[in-house]
C-alpha cells in the first residue's frame, strides 16, 4: 500500500476535521469509515416515511456554529447553511407557562418575573466575556489566555447544577431553564461541574444561537468532506478497520474512536501501564431515541414553543432532578426528562409539505434495551395536548440499537464517556496532551478527549496539531 503522512480512521465530525486540518497543512491524508458513509453521530436519513429526513444522531448544533475550526475551514463554502430558529430554547411548564431563552440575555430575564436580575447577573458577563472564555471550554487542560474570565466561569461552573440554581433564583421557571440545560451532562443534577453545561450552553444561546443545518446533521459531515477533498484529502468507507497492521503506512494514525475500541485496534502497540489506564475509562449513561412523522405541527399548548427548534421537557428543577438521578442508579424515569427537537419547523427539506419531523430522546441507564416511548409521549403530551394524534409514523432505537448503528455510542453513551469531575478534562487518562499515546504515531482524536461531546471538531482539531508537532519533529 501506497504510504501517507496520515490515517484517520473514523469520519464522525472528528475525525474528518482531524484530517482536514492535516491536509490544510500539506500533508497526505486518508480517511477510513466503516460506514457507507461519513459523518458518525452527525448523519441524517431515512427513518420512517419516504420525503422525511431525520437525524438519528446529533440536530441542534450551537457548538457547531461556534466552533473556531469549522470557522476556520470556512464550512460555508462547501455547502455548510445555518438556519436560526427565533429563539434558541423552549422550556414550557405546566399550565401552559413556557420559559423561552432568547438570544438576548435581557429579553430572557424579562421572562422569568423576580428572578429576571439575578439571571442577567449571571449570564450577562458569560454572553459578554464569551471569546475570552471558549478557549477554557474548547481546549485541552492548560493555563487559560484570559484568566480573570476563566475564573469567573469557573467559581460556579464547578458546583452543582441544583446548588446553583437555589442559591440565585427564588421561583420555578429560572431553575427550571437552568435543569435543562444542565440536563445535558447525563449526570444527576447535584453532582459537581453540572452547572458547566448549564452555563455553556446558555451562552452559546445568548451569542451564536442554536441553529440547525440546512437538509440535516450530514450537511455538516459533507461539508467536512468536501473541504477534505478540496486539500486532496482522500476518504474510503466501507472499510472497518479490525488491527492497526492493516492500514497503509504512515507517521501518524488518529483513532475517531472510544478508549474501547483503541485498545482492539492497536492494543498490542500500546505500553501496559497505559493499557490499563484505558481499560479503566467509564462510560456513562445511555440514550432511548425516537423519530417521529407527523401529519402537522405538534399542537404546543404555548404557541411560543413554536419559535424554537428546541425544547426541554421535564417541568421544574426538582422533577429533572429525579429523572437524572435514575439512570445513575440503574433506573428508568418514570417521568424522564427529554430534549425535543422540531427542525421542519424552519427547514423545508425536512419532510413533504405540510407535513413535520420530531426528534426526541431521554436517558436511561447504559445498555437499556428498555421502550421509553411511553413514557416520552406522556412528557410530551404533557405540554401538547392531541400529540399522538399527528404522529403518523415512529422509529425508536434502544441503547442497542444506537451502538449497532454507530460503534462509538458504547451502550447507547453519546457522550464519548461519563462528563463527570473525574473524567471530563482528563480523558481519555491525565495527560498534558491526552490526544498522543505513549506509542510513537498513535493518536486519539475522538469526544473521548478534551473538549469532549459535542459537534464541534475540536477534539480532532487538538489532536491534528499534535500529529503535526509529531511529524515536524519527524524531519
Amino acid at each position: 500500500m501506497e504510504p501517507y503522512d496520515a490515517v484517520v480512521v473514523g469520519a464522525g465530525p472528528n475525525g474528518l476535521t482531524a484530517a482536514c486540518v492535516l491536509a490544510r497543512a500539506g500533508r497526505r491524508v486518508l480517511l477510513i469509515e466503516a460506514r457507507d458513509t461519513v459523518g458518525g453521530a452527525a448523519s441524517s436519513g431515512a427513518l420512517t416515511l419516504p420525503g422525511f429526513t431525520h437525524d438519528p444522531g446529533s440536530a441542534v448544533h450551537p457548538f457547531g456554529i461556534a466552533s473556531p475550526v469549522f470557522r476556520a475551514l470556512a464550512l460555508e463554502r462547501f455547502g455548510l447553511r445555518w438556519i436560526q430558529p427565533p429563539a434558541p430554547l423552549a422550556h414550557p411548564l405546566d399550565g401552559g407557562r413556557v420559559v423561552l431563552l432568547e438570544r438576548s440575555v435581557r429579553e430572557t430575564a424579562a421572562g422569568l418575573g423576580r428572578d429576571g436580575a439575578a439571571y442577567h447577573r449571571l449570564m450577562a458577563p458569560l454572553a459578554r466575556w464569551w471569546q475570552r472564555i471558549q478557549p477554557t471550554v474548547l481546549d485541552p487542560l492548560r493555563f487559560p489566555p484570559h484568566p480573570v474570565a476563566a475564573a469567573r466561569f469557573g467559581l460556579r461552573a464547578l458546583a452543582p447544577l441544583t446548588l446553583l440554581a437555589r442559591a440565585l433564583f427564588r421561583d420555578d421557571a429560572a431553575p427550571a431553564l437552568l435543569a435543562g440545560l444542565g440536563g445535558h451532562s447525563c449526570l444527576p443534577l447535584e453532582a459537581p461541574l453540572t452547572a458547566a453545561p448549564a452555563l455553556v450552553l446558555g451562552a452559546l444561546g445568548h451569542t451564536a444561537g442554536w441553529p440547525v443545518p440546512h437538509g440535516g446533521a450530514q450537511a455538516i459531515a459533507n461539508a467536512l468532506a468536501a473541504c477534505l477533498r478540496a486539500q486532496g484529502g482522500e476518504i474510503r468507507t466501507g472499510w472497518r478497520v479490525e488491527h492497526i497492521d492493516e492500514l497503509p503506512p504512515a507517521a501518524a494514525y488518529l483513532f475517531d474512536v472510544t478508549p474501547r475500541q483503541l485498545l482492539r485496534i492497536a492494543g498490542d502497540r500500546l505500553p501496559a501501564g497505559y493499557r490499563r489506564k484505558l481499560e479503566r475509562f467509564r462510560h456513562g449513561p445511555g440514550v432511548f431515541k425516537l423519530d417521529y412523522a407527523l401529519d402537522a405541527p405538534v399542537p404546543w399548548a404555548n404557541p411560543a414553543c413554536l419559535r424554537t427548534a428546541t425544547l426541554h421537557l421535564g417541568g421544574t428543577l426538582a422533577e429533572i432532578a429525579a429523572s437524572e438521578r435514575a439512570p445513575a442508579r440503574g433506573e428508568h424515569a418514570a417521568h424522564p426528562y427529554a430534549i425535543v427537537a422540531q427542525p421542519s419547523l424552519f427547514d423545508p427539506l425536512r419532510a413533504p409539505e405540510g407535513k413535520h419531523t420530531l426528534w426526541a430522546y431521554c436517558h436511561v441507564p447504559t445498555g437499556s434495551t428498555h421502550d421509553m416511548t411511553a413514557a416520552i409521549e406522556a412528557q410530551i403530551e404533557r405540554f401538547a395536548p392531541g400529540f399522538r394524534d399527528r404522529v403518523i409514523a415512529r422509529s425508536a432505537m434502544t441503547c442497542a440499537d444506537m451502538e449497532a448503528w454507530n460503534a462509538n455510542l458504547i451502550g447507547g453513551d453519546v457522550s464519548g464517556g461519563l462528563t463527570d469531575w473525574r473524567q471530563l478534562v482528563t480523558r481519555p487518562v491525565p495527560s498534558l496532551n491526552p490526544y498522543r499515546t505513549p506509542a510513537r504515531g498513535i493518536f486519539l482524536c475522538s469526544s473521548s478527549t478534551p473538549p469532549g461531546p459535542g459537534v464541534h471538531g475540536m477534539c480532532g482539531y487538538h489532536a491534528a496539531t499534535a500529529a503535526l508537532a509529531l511529524m515536524v519533529s519527524y524531519s
